[in-house]
């Protein structure tokens, strides 16, 4: 005999998902009544009016005043998001030379910022500076915090162990667990450049199919689709920057021979640049031509129309961005397929703290 290993929807699954549905409406407009949010819903209005005083009651929701549109009856009382109800801690590990950390509101504001340097440390040195950051992030908290979400470069399971990330010299590490347990809130942790791609969605109104990639120590790339993130069998999607581009190439960290990772990390960019500095805009020009050789076929399987790179302004704008357009174009082009869309992120050196904030809106509240 067999049985069905799905579980059965209880009470109080309905009900999360209720007040996530009630909670992401009043968080993507600013001005709804209970009426409003019934009309919206689908939800009757003594379901939602239940919803919305539960949600007032755990300060992520407050009455802001009444409409201002004439009609008979008494005025509708307008509903909003409360972004300071809750702090988010973020961290972004992905720098070559620091870790980044920040305090968050619910809405992605930044209340403060810290910096660890790293010196050059790696495995548990490394993994050190990160808690450290991490209950520093906590204790500056003036808020109830939400949880602590962290972007780290490598591939990352599902449960927040870093199963690699060759540049810090991890393994194996339970990041995820370990921070849990100084902490004592809930802890997301995930790779980099999938955070980044949340937050292109989140904070800077990208589409719901889209590709970022992310230069940095390594390069990394994430990808939604349909608005999902992608994350592969093996956690390991989005990790171009161990792809071989060149054979002949110089030895990656990873243990391969002429990675992506090997031409347009920014330490391996930088290298080339202060090496021949005469030769910028050529240099520069070869790794985006690099760059472009790797994203044509996830361009052309996937029928994207939308890239985004994040990295240093410097490096990317200009001729490196110019050269992976027209690989990428050359490569796919086709009387069917609108024209790429390969842009620079708008979302700066912020956009894997953001992603932290936006990945935790998702986990803990449910707002997409």
């Amino acid at each position: 005999m067999q049985y069905s290993t799905r579980r059965k929807l209880r009470p109080e699954d309905a009900r999360r998902s209720n007040l996530a549905l009630v909670l992401q409406a009043i968080y993507n407009d600013p001005q709804l009544s209970r009426a409003d949010i019934a009309r919206t819903t689908g939800l009757t209005k003594v379901t939602v009016s239940d919803l919305v005083a539960e949600l007032i009651s755990g300060n992520l929701v407050r009455e802001t005043g009444t409409s201002g549109v004439s009609r008979p009856g008494k005025p509708s009382t307008i509903l909003g998001f409360n972004a300071s109800g809750r702090d988010i801690l973020a961290m972004d590990l992905s720098a070559p030379d620091q870790f980044r950390g920040a305090v968050l509101s619910l809405k992605g504001e930044p209340i403060l910022t810290r910096v660890r340097p790293l010196d050059g440390a790696v495995g548990q040195d490394a993994l050190a500076a990160a808690r450290d950051l991490a209950a520093d992030l906590k204790k500056s908290a003036k808020n109830p915090v939400l949880g602590l979400a962290v972007g780290t470069p490598g591939t990352v399971n599902s449960t927040g162990t870093v199963l690699s990330a060759p540049n810090l010299h991890w393994h194996d590490l339970p990041l995820q667990r370990l921070l849990a347990e100084d902490l004592g809130v809930p802890v997301r942790v995930e790779n980099d450049a999938n955070l980044a791609v949340l937050a292109e969605r989140r904070f800077a109104g990208g589409p719901d199919n889209l590709l970022r990639v992310q230069l940095s120590r390594g390069v990394g790339a994430g990808l939604l689709v349909g608005g999902a993130l992608v994350q592969g069998v093996a956690s390991d999607a989005g990790e171009i920057g161990h792809v071989v581009i060149d054979e002949t190439g110089a030895l990656c960290s990873c243990g391969k021979s002429g990675c992506l990772e090997t031409w347009i990390s920014v330490p391996a960019l930088t290298a080339r640049l202060a090496a021949t500095p005469a030769e910028r805009d050529a240099l520069l020009a070869e790794a985006g031509h690099r760059l472009g050789l790797a994203l044509a076929p996830v361009v052309g399987m996937l029928g994207l129309q939308n890239v985004v790179v994040g990295g240093p302004a410097k490096l990317v704008e200009g001729p490196f961005l110019e050269a992976a357009r027209t690989c990428v174009t050359e490569r796919t082009k086709s009387e069917f397929r609108p024209e790429l869309e390969l842009a620079p992120s708008s979302l700066g050196e912020d956009a894997v703290l953001l992603g932290a904030a936006a990945l935790l809106l998702l986990r803990e509240l449910g707002v997409a």
